[in-house]
């Protein structure tokens, strides 16, 4: 107790001091929002990689492997390819044409208030959605490490997300990124290392071990443990891979460098860095399911967000468990930070910027309205995550993956990709796929469950689907689509601007 309370201030003092250096450089909105674009390649790849890396990623998958199997393993390979998506799509035209949120790509094509607005409410919504999911597992952690109860627990990394981004800018929470994911990958492989050692290295052996290592026996090893419509697995995969193109905190990242060339670069080395961590996901899902056990796993918590520092209790002892309790704890404050500062930049840049002020907002007002907006989007959020406690972090992830793929994606591919789109589609697509997306998620078991406590409330639910991707993915393309055909608006001279800019950066 003692070593982890020390280990967690050492962190929250580090992250603290990083914070007051980044606080006097960051004046202007450029260096709030972006860093100034200053970061080279390799340290926006750390930092994206970084952000990416979430609670769901480290708590969430290693619990989810641990009690059903090769089921957990498919946010590892979703998570993952889902980079290809965002390095051939998307990294270089979002670059080349915006500025600092991802509503500007959009409107560098079409110039209007409304596209604006509806791009900043997504992005406000997308990082709500995936915060819970942090401050969820923020609370079961603390809650383990140092018997505070959940509420005391959320409020604090919600308290100190807050000072990150008011007082550091995008400078403090890209270098909080950079060493959260150096830890992490640290505390990951050594965990990594210890499971394999104790299976004499042999990947063989493991897999043979795991056949009895559990309650499912064999079954363990094969999907279907808890997915069980294949219908809905499908969903969740789509979900996995096409939504880190729309997630805004991910986005935001590609403007703190200086050009496209370093954008696809950061895309490289935030790939193999993502890739090797989710490979060893595979150990700590596996270690904590042969060496913790399912029983205890569920009793730290129900829905299995503690069998990684479980794992590394039972390998290494009171240090090591202080030590992976503590960069979980750094992983989470590093992501909560961009996803506050995303949300606030949406809202400072595009809402107050653009729409309240029509472009005449001063630095210094833009640089206000958006630390007070985080301050309003850390409130929202805490209070929604007190409803969530009992939710598995990597599932709630995934339902931020399943919105951003509906709401976002459709339109950056189409205002790239698509002459005829205009501002009608461009609309209507965001629309109909945030709206599809969080009514699916509203009336699915997700909030609805005839059995009390197994979800937020006790009914019947009106869908099967616990991930609405597949409806709800191709419902924001159609929008987008029906709304394009439906009006007769065209620009093709704008395109023929925005094509050569976004390929070229000219």
């Amino acid at each position: 107790m003692n070593t982890a309370f020390l280990l967690f201030l050492i962190i929250v003092a580090g992250t603290l001091v990083i914070t007051y250096y980044a606080a006097r450089k960051t004046k202007s909105a450029s260096e709030f929002y972006t860093a100034g674009g200053g970061l080279t390649g390799w340290q926006n790849g750390l930092a994206i990689a970084g952000d990416y890396m979430s609670a769901a990623s480290f708590l969430g998958i290693a619990g989810m492997v641990a009690l059903s199997g090769f089921d957990g393993f498919f946010y590892s390979i979703g998570f993952l390819v889902a980079y290809l998506v965002v390095l051939y799509l998307i990294a270089e035209p979002l670059r080349n044409l915006g500025k600092y949120t991802m509503a500007d790509m959009i409107a560098a094509r079409f110039n209007d208030k409304t596209v604006r607005g509806v791009a900043a409410l997504n992005s406000i919504t997308i990082s709500i959605f995936y915060m819970i999911a942090q401050l969820v597992g923020a609370g079961a952690l603390i809650k383990l490490l140092l018997g505070l109860d959940y509420i005391t627990s959320v409020l604090i990394v919600g308290a100190l997300m807050t000072v990150y981004v008011v007082f550091g800018g995008m400078t403090a929470t890209s270098w909080v990124q950079i060493i959260k994911c150096v830890l992490l990958m640290a505390g990951t492989f050594i965990i990594s290392l210890i499971v394999f050692a104790k299976f004499d290295f042999s990947v063989f052996a493991m897999f043979e071990h795991m056949k009895t290592a559990t309650p499912l026996k064999e079954a363990f090893l094969n999907p279907g443990n808890k997915f069980k419509d294949g219908l809905d697995t499908i969903s969740l995969n789509l979900a996995l891979v096409l939504g880190t193109a729309g997630l805004p905190h991910i986005l935001i990242r590609f403007f703190t460098v200086k050009d496209a060339p370093t954008a696809r670069k950061s895309v490289v080395v935030a790939t193999w860095i993502i890739g090797i961590f989710y490979v060893m996901t595979i150990f700590l899902g596996f270690g904590a399911a042969a060496f913790v056990g399912n029983d205890a796993i569920v009793k730290a918590n129900a829905a299995g967000n503690m069998a990684a520092p479980l794992l590394a209790k039972a390998l290494g002892g009171d240090f090591l468990f202080a030590f992976v309790s503590a960069v979980a704890f750094a992983t989470i404050l590093a992501v909560v930070a961009g996803l506050v500062l995303s949300a606030a930049s949406a809202f400072a840049h595009d809402f107050y910027g653009h729409i309240v002020r029509k472009g005449a907002a001063t630095e210094k007002e833009q640089v206000l309205s958006a630390k007070l907006a985080s301050v309003g989007v850390a409130i929202i959020s805490i209070i929604l995550a007190l409803f969530a406690q009992k939710l598995n972090v990597a599932f709630l992830v995934s339902l931020a993956f399943a919105v951003a793929a509906s709401a976002n994606l459709p339109v950056l591919v189409f205002t790239v990709f698509w002459r005829r789109f205009n501002t009608a589609g461009a609309v209507t697509g965001m629309l109909t796929g945030l709206g599809c997306a969080l009514l699916l998620v509203a009336i699915s078991p997700n909030i609805w469950d005839p059995a009390a406590g197994k979800a937020i409330l006790v009914g019947t639910p009106l869908i099967s689907l616990t991930n609405p991707g597949i409806i709800s993915i191709p419902v924001g393309f159609l929008g987008a689509f029906l709304g394009t055909f439906l009006s007769a608006k065209r620009d093709d001279a704008k395109y023929d601007e925005i094509l050569v800019k976004a390929n070229t950066g000219m």
